[in-house]
């Protein structure tokens, strides 16, 4: 009698499985911005929106100026730390602080100059 009832509640226990999940196969997984929260979903936002860097991280290559000419760099904020690689195979990068409106030079020569940019949001 045992032997039948557990062999019941096991072929029973299958059938439930099997049922709930031909239910559930017609559903896709949602994209990933549902998903995603707080800065990962406005990043994601962002990009979709066509803006594919979002953050701002990409390097800027210096120009061979002077004062008079200097590397423009876009920042949301009054100041901005700057990293520059002076020597093509150097490493290590000096970093140096550049604060809005003001020109500043790196030890290797290159003069730097911070400009104004849209936030993210």
């Amino acid at each position: 009698m045992a032997a039948i009832l557990a062999r019941t509640l096991a072929q029973q226990a299958r059938r439930g499985v099997q049922v709930s999940t031909a239910r559930y196969s017609q559903k896709m997984m949602p994209d990933s911005v549902e998903h995603a929260t707080g800065l990962e979903k406005q990043e994601l936002l962002a990009i979709q929106a066509g803006n594919e860097n979002p953050f701002d991280m990409r390097v800027y290559k210096r120009v061979a100026g002077g004062p008079d000419t200097p590397t423009v760099i876009p920042s949301f904020y009054e100041r901005r730390l700057v990293g520059c690689v002076c020597e093509e195979d150097a490493t290590c990068i000096n970093f140096m602080w550049l604060d809005q409106g003001e020109k500043k030079r790196c030890e290797c020569g290159y003069w730097f100059q911070l400009a104004e940019a849209k936030p993210m949001v």
